[in-house]
């Protein structure tokens, strides 16, 4: 249906013992054929409620559970044709249990991608102490080093995670310890 030109996905983690979050989403895609007028997301939180759903342009119309994922169908609320291009924002909070010593954020390509950009965002009490980057298909697992990691202004931290052309279907995880 598209082709995922870039994507971007932060997980900012709000309180020091990872209870709640937000997850932002951006897309930029290029529609591959006529007469779309809605598209399939995809949320989830292992062990954390999801609420407060929202999405630009579009509007939510449907949500269904499958596993730990919960699928969302957007109306785009017009007609995107072969060769337009179009910026997607998703965004949704999570709340649930504390994150004890691990923890870990999963991104699955289901598209084709030209660029993947992961970050997590944490609290500027609870710095991640080792990070690591997995391809799980792959079975390759790489330690992020402190290029990686940054102290934002706010002093809260954040982990980046650039993949060029990620492949398809693979499970892009970065896991902390903190």
């Amino acid at each position: 249906m598209y082709e995922v030109l870039n994507y971007e996905s932060t997980l900012e983690i709000l309180d020091s013992e990872g209870i709640t979050g937000i997850v932002k989403k951006v897309e930029k895609v290029k529609f591959l054929q006529d007469n779309i007028i809605a598209i399939q997301d995809q949320v989830w939180g292992i062990n954390h409620s999801i609420s407060d759903y929202i999405c630009s342009p579009g509007l939510p119309v449907d949500f269904y559970q499958s596993g730990y994922k919960t699928y969302v169908i957007v109306s785009l609320r017009e007609v995107k044709n072969k060769g337009d291009i179009e910026i997607l924002n998703f965004e949704w909070k999570l709340e649930g249990k504390p994150v004890r010593k691990y923890g870990y954020w999963e991104t699955f390509i289901d598209r084709s991608t030209n660029n993947l950009n992961v970050k997590i965002i944490f609290p500027p009490n609870r710095p991640p102490i080792r990070v690591w980057g997995i391809e799980r298909n792959k079975k390759n697992t790489i330690e992020l080093d402190e290029k990686s990691l940054t102290q934002l202004p706010d002093r809260r931290w954040q982990i980046v995670w650039d993949k060029k052309n990620p492949r398809l279907y693979e499970n892009y995880t970065i896991k902390w310890e903190w």
